[in-house]
C-alpha cells in the first residue's frame, strides 16, 4: 500500500495484518540487533555507546558533500557554460540529470545512516539503563 505517511505508519499497517508479530522481518531485526547487545559486558557496551554517538554526529559529512558541490560549480560556472551549452549542445540535461540522482541518493543514505544509528543508539541506552 503506498503512503507519503512514512515508515513508521507503514510498519503500523504491516503489522496491524499479520496475525503473529513474532514473524515479522522488522522486529525480528531489531530483536537480533538487541540480542547481541545484551550478550556484551556493560564496560564494552558503554565503549560501543560512545562511538555509535561519534557515528551519529559524524554523518552530517553527507549533506555538506551534497550542498558543496554547487559552490564548487559556481567558481567554475564560466568553463562549465562554455563546455555545457556550447552549439546547442544537450549535455547539460545530462549533467543535470546525473547532479540530480547523486544528490537524491546521498540524501536517502544519510537519513537511512541517521536512523539505524539512532535504532542502535536507543537499544544501547535501554540495556545501559537496565544495568544502572
Amino acid at each position: 500500500m503506498f503512503s507519503f505517511r512514512g515508515d513508521a505508519h507503514k510498519l503500523y499497517l504491516q503489522m496491524k495484518n499479520e496475525n503473529d508479530l513474532s514473524t515479522n522481518k522488522n522486529l525480528m531485526e531489531v530483536a537480533k540487533i538487541k540480542s547481541f547487545y545484551e550478550s556484551i559486558n556493560i564496560s564494552t557496551l558503554s565503549l560501543i555507546y560512545y562511538r555509535m554517538i561519534k557515528e551519529k554526529n559524524g554523518l552530517g559529512v553527507i549533506p555538506i558533500f551534497a550542498t558543496s558541490i554547487p559552490w564548487l560549480l559556481f567558481l567554475f560556472s564560466n568553463k562549465i557554460q562554455d563546455i555545457l551549452f556550447k552549439h546547442g549542445s544537450k549535455l547539460w540535461l545530462i549533467f543535470t540529470f546525473v547532479y540530480l540522482v547523486i544528490l537524491t541518493i546521498s540524501i536517502l543514505l544519510h537519513f537511512k545512516e541517521k536512523a539505524w544509528a539512532a535504532l542502535h543508539i536507543k537499544i544501547i541506552e535501554d540495556i545501559l539503563d537496565e544495568n544502572r
